[in-house]
């Protein structure tokens, strides 16, 4: 593993948001979601492609809180355009269970 700066660390801005859209994704390559996270004001509301359907129905994700990096660059998957990165973790099956905030925080919180 190798080691990076603090200031490495600061560049990546993690965010929490709310998800207010989740729709299925059938054009994608592997099984996923459409989302739609509200990430407050500053923010507003970005879209993300995210492969959790193992584990989550669209109906699961509305209204939960999920963390996503929001200073990538924009990313085209198939017909449909990324904004941010939806985090998680692989579990033993290699299917993503969401990276979560163990209380609810106001949108737009940065992780720190």
């Amino acid at each position: 593993m190798s080691e990076i700066s603090f200031d490495d660390f600061l560049k990546v801005d993690i965010r929490v948001g709310t998800v207010v859209e989740a729709v299925p994704f059938p054009e994608a390559r592997k099984p996923a979601y459409k989302l739609k996270i509200d990430f407050g004001g500053e923010i507003g509301v970005k879209k993300s492609s995210a492969q959790i359907t193992v584990h989550y129905s669209c109906e699961d994700l509305v209204g939960r809180q999920v963390m996503a990096v929001v200073n990538f660059p924009r990313r085209q998957i198939g017909p449909f355009m990324s904004e941010v990165l939806t985090l998680g973790y692989s579990d033993d099956n290699a299917d993503i269970v969401l990276a979560a905030v163990e209380q609810a925080v106001p949108n737009g919180s940065r992780l720190h």
